[in-house]
């Protein structure tokens, strides 16, 4: 449950003229920076919030502290707080982020609003936008592998083993005739080529053939 002071929750509820919003930004280095859509600086969290960095809330796809939902920051790159050079870098990878709602008129007067992680920091135009996942959005990640016929290794990566060298300008279609047939390949081959699929469901036994439940390869 969200802590909110009762002298903070009855100026939001008045819709207090001195509210305004902070993001506190912690990178996985450790190194922590501060923005707020106010128009003088303030500290949070211990965190200096800089008023010149220009960010904004934009576009929000759902509620990103209680779902798998996502939203979006806006801002200019301000060569005193995000620079250009730090974010090719990834030093912004898996930052945490989070947004409070404060008084400026006195910062000890806050709630914080969500927490977040950034999943991406891209330019756009002069300035960036932080596309932001919400604590659940972990859920909708896919971890582990899925049986399925085709091969889900990349033609060349180490599962694959292919030496592109060799089959210049050959693509893969992840099938395992083309593994075999192809690339002479199949002791690396990534799928399952005999799992069943749905023609297994309408398959009939074939009068004088191997009806032993083994493979029909």
């Amino acid at each position: 449950m969200r802590d909110i002071p009762e002298e903070m929750a009855a100026r939001i509820e008045s819709g207090a003229a001195t509210l305004c919003h902070a993001w506190v930004l912690r990178r996985t280095d450790g190194v922590e920076l501060g923005f707020t859509d106010h128009d003088r600086d303030l500290t949070v969290q211990g965190v200096e919030c800089r008023a010149a960095s220009g960010w904004t809330s934009g576009a929000a796809d759902g509620a990103v502290g209680f779902t798998a939902g996502s939203a979006a920051i806006a801002g200019g790159f301000d060569d005193a707080a995000i620079r250009d050079e730090d974010v090719e870098a990834g030093l912004y990878d898996g930052a945490d982020v989070a947004l409070w709602r404060v008084d400026w008129a006195r910062p000890d007067l806050k709630v914080r609003l969500w927490t977040a992680r950034l999943a991406r920091l891209r330019r756009e135009g002069g300035g960036f936008v932080a596309e932001l996942d919400g604590p659940l959005a972990r859920l909708e990640r896919v971890v582990g592998r899925t049986y399925g016929r085709l091969c889900d290794a990349v033609l060349g990566d180490p599962r694959c083993g292919v030496d592109l060298t060799d089959f210049p300008g050959i693509g893969c279609d992840k099938r395992w005739a083309t593994c075999i047939g192809t690339f002479a390949n199949g002791i690396n081959f990534q799928g399952f080529p005999d799992i069943p699929g749905d023609d297994f469901l309408t398959a009939v036994p074939v009068e004088g053939g191997r009806n032993d439940g083994g493979s029909r390869r």
